[in-house]
């Protein structure tokens, strides 16, 4: 399913570049790369690694309103008996984004390809607003095997230091309501679970980092986060999940390369 995602978009990548040929300079598409290192993989409150250092590679191709891009996870120790590498996740999104004034709306389509578990796929719509704290409200609906939806809304704001550094501070709140309890159950304090499908305010983000130029194209933005469950209820399900242990809240950080072209 990996291969089939890449060959998808690799054609819609040759489509837009086609295109630009006979289009305008102001019209042509433009892309940026981004390689992430962190200490761990977490997800909507989620651990998904092991006591491993990820490495996240990124790369997205825009072109008007329009926007491809391919993010992969490589898990430094996913195999715990050989400690060997394991490319884990390949996902793509694809995305149109509009002004209108201040506000500025987005509607996407999501494929997660995952190893050792079932494929996802998500749509999502999102509002925000070019204002203080930039607020968001995104809206994710789960169209695979879990049907549930899941709500965020974050806030961002970014002080500028010497040398064009900025100082990024950043925090978010999740929602998560399941569709029933067969796919996405709710777990009681003893991690058992219930026959109630879960629908709970989730998970708590916050984070505090740099971005620092470091030519004309090239910035390094390292970061530290703490996730944490909103609520008793998140707090049960996030530790009931967890493959590696019952923990529920993470402190974790890492740095991102980001190039512009």
């Amino acid at each position: 399913m990996k291969k089939a995602i890449l060959r998808l978009a690799t054609l819609i990548l040759v489509l837009i570049v086609g295109s630009s040929i006979v289009m305008a300079e102001e019209d042509k598409p433009t892309a940026s790369a981004d390689v992430g290192v962190f200490d761990k993989y977490v997800w909507r409150g989620y651990e998904l690694s092991d006591d491993s250092v990820v490495i996240q590679p990124s790369i997205t191709m825009s072109y008007k309103d329009f926007s491809l891009n391919l993010w992969g996870n490589l898990d430094t120790r996913m195999d715990n008996d050989t400690h060997s590498n394991q490319f884990n996740e390949t996902d793509m999104t694809l995305s149109y984004d509009k002004e209108f004034g201040p506000v500025c709306l987005g509607v996407g389509y999501i494929y997660y390809g995952l190893d050792d578990a079932d494929d996802s796929e998500e749509i999502y719509l999102s509002i925000g607003i070019d204002t203080i704290l930039s607020p968001t409200l995104t809206a994710y609906r789960e169209t695979a095997h879990l049907p549930s939806w899941y709500f965020i809304f974050a806030v961002s704001h970014s002080f500028e230091l010497p040398k064009d550094i900025t100082l990024d501070l950043a925090g978010s709140v999740g929602y998560y309501y399941a569709d029933n309890a067969d796919d996405f159950a709710e777990y009681n304090s003893q991690l058992e679970a219930s026959n109630d499908p879960y629908r709970s305010f989730h998970d708590g983000l916050v984070s505090i980092g740099l971005t620092i130029p470091l030519t004309e194209y090239m910035t390094l933005s390292p970061v530290v986060s703490y996730s944490f469950p909103l609520t008793g209820d998140a707090d049960n399900h996030i530790a009931a999940v967890n493959p590696y242990s019952d923990d529920s809240d993470y402190v974790y950080g890492g740095a991102t390369v980001s190039i512009a072209f």
